[in-house]
């Protein structure tokens, strides 16, 4: 169960983690809520997994998990390029979570 926390907190830190592009310094009342409790959402989801995940290892995959989503929603939402180098350094983020997740016990 503490994966699926692991993932749950990741995922809403891409939702914070974007929401900070539409909150515009904090001056836009919607999505300034809704980011700020991505973040508690996310920080809660991480701290459960972090019972009995690792430190390095939930705090690596959480991360890992944010960028790769962030920088693909980057993509999707705002246009941002989507060169064949920046997909490979996407990959290998992938295959860092991936090989974390396989080598904890």
């Amino acid at each position: 169960m503490s994966w699926m926390y692991l993932i749950v907190a990741g995922l809403f830190e891409c939702s914070w983690a974007i929401g900070l592009k539409y909150t515009e310094g904090f001056t836009r009342l919607v999505p300034t809520v809704f980011t700020v409790l991505a973040m508690i959402v996310s920080f809660g989801f991480l701290s459960l997994a972090m019972k009995t995940i690792p430190v390095g290892t939930a705090y690596a995959v959480w991360t890992g998990i944010g960028a790769v989503g962030v920088v693909v929603m980057g993509m999707v939402l705002f246009g941002e390029s989507h060169d064949l180098v920046r997909v490979f350094c996407v990959l290998l983020i992938v295959t860092g979570i991936v090989g974390l997740k396989a080598v904890s016990s």
